[in-house]
């Protein structure tokens, strides 16, 4: 019996080690590269042409004064802003019951050679308070008044 366990100390010193190792990789080399994040507006355009055409999340507050919204082709445009520097946003589809002006928002997509991002997805940022529609309520009607200066 002494000497079944004289020959697995071995393999479990190296299962630790290996697994130890493991997590040492992924907590200071590996992890950063495997993160999904976003870049600001600034960080994008630092870029240059390093940043056309590859998938990118973009973080940052909707400029007020620059979303247009098309209720017919659901066509949505607006800028994102970290304070220094815009980005011209498309995105197609229905925004988020809650987008509006001034609010935080990530857009995954790609930011094209005409200096606009086209996005395949749009995420807001709110408070953890649900409250359901009224009784009643359309969703069309709820997106003309939550963009003021709509296309509609």
């Amino acid at each position: 019996m002494t000497e079944s366990k004289s020959k697995r100390r071995p393999w479990v010193i190296a299962g630790v080690v290996a697994v130890v190792a493991v997590f040492g990789w992924l907590l200071y080399g590996g992890l950063d590269k495997n993160v999904v994040f976003f870049l600001t507006p600034q960080e994008l355009l630092a870029k240059g042409t390093a940043g056309y055409d590859v998938p990118v999340r973009l973080g940052g507050q909707v400029k007020p004064g620059t979303v247009k919204w098309d209720d017919k082709t659901l066509r949505l445009t607006f800028e994102v802003t970290d304070g220094k520097s815009d980005v011209a946003v498309q995105s197609s589809g229905a925004p988020p019951q809650m987008f509006r002006d001034g609010m935080g928002v990530v857009v995954e997509g790609r930011f094209g050679r005409d200096h606009v991002f086209n996005s395949t997805g749009l995420m807001v940022k709110h408070s953890n308070e649900y409250h359901p529609p009224k009784p009643g309520e359309k969703p069309q009607e709820m997106y003309k008044t939550l963009i003021k200066g709509s296309g509609s």
